[in-house]
């Protein structure tokens, strides 16, 4: 591995191309995206070596597909792979031929496979859904009914955000979760999977998510169902309709995990490691509290 990676890192004036692959088409992706591309502007000008940016989305959160666009992107021996992982399992097979090719990889908002030794970049996802389960609890008073809308069931970051809610809600004794949605990262999908636990339970008081789409839709259906107000919501991350969202008081505030951030520092791990550098196993970006105080 370190010949190849030697040999660029000679080379000073050789561009350096990264493919960026998310979980699907998200605008929450778009916004990794746009951070990955201020890193890449930001090594042009201070090294005066092209860093391009190849961005490859699924059209939807499927395994498959996802692990298609990662072969055939390891088929043009790009400088380093940057994924934001389905499926850990499913997943590594795939990632497994890239370093059979030689092919560094960084994960963003997620976690290497088990034994894989990759700098993750992300957000303490516990951490974000503890803060959201319990901002929740203080808004329904520490008691009644809260469902939880999990994203991509085999993604290993809503999965541990959904394990973490539930473990900070089983600390209220009078709280209880009564349903958990399935989005698959779409906020369509969310919004029918939110109207339908509501209609199935009425005394339903609150809400948290597990991904980006999820309180989007759900802050829909709370509104399309008249019960702004009486069903109280804590979301996740920062889209712009999540933001409004807020400011339209459907939702109280959101554990955001600071997408453009992640891009950006993703992309400075990349770059080390074109150039033969070690790069830490985790690169904690931190989590920003969204209220109308502060948006």
């Amino acid at each position: 591995m370190l010949a190849p990676l030697a040999a660029r890192a000679a080379d000073d004036h050789a561009p350096l191309r990264f493919v960026l692959i998310p979980k699907t088409v998200h605008p929450w992706f778009d916004k990794v995206n746009t951070g990955a591309r201020a890193a890449a502007d930001l090594l042009e000008k201070t090294t005066g070596r092209k860093v391009e940016i190849e961005y490859r989305a699924p059209q939807t959160a499927d395994v498959s597909s996802q692990n298609d666009i990662i072969e055939r992107a390891i088929a043009t021996h790009p400088d380093g792979l940057i994924l934001d992982l389905l499926d850990e399992k499913g997943n590594h097979a795939t990632m497994l031929e890239a370093v059979d090719e030689k092919v560094p990889m960084t994960v963003f908002d997620s976690l290497p496979p088990e034994g894989m030794d990759i700098t993750a970049v992300g957000a303490d996802f516990c951490e974000q859904g503890t803060i959201a389960a319990q901002r929740l609890a203080g808004l329904i008073g520490e008691k009644g009914e809260v469902a939880i809308m999990i994203g991509v069931p085999t993604a290993p970051n809503h999965t541990r955000r959904a394990e973490c809610e539930r473990a900070a809600f089983a600390k209220y004794p009078q709280i209880r979760v009564v349903a958990t949605g399935i989005d698959n990262d779409s906020i369509e999908t969310a919004q029918k999977q939110a109207s339908a636990i509501m209609q199935a339970h009425p005394d339903l008081v609150g809400w948290v998510a597990c991904d980006a789409s999820g309180p989007v839709g759900i802050g829909q259906a709370i509104r399309e169902s008249g019960r702004t107000g009486k069903v109280k919501e804590v979301g996740l991350d920062n889209l712009n309709d999540m933001i409004q969202l807020i400011r339209d008081g459907v939702a109280d505030s959101s554990a955001s995990s600071r997408p453009e951030m992640q891009g950006y520092w993703a992309v400075i791990a990349a770059w080390q490691q074109a150039l033969g550098q070690k790069t830490p196993k985790y690169i904690d970006t931190g989590i920003d509290v969204l209220t109308r105080k502060n948006i």
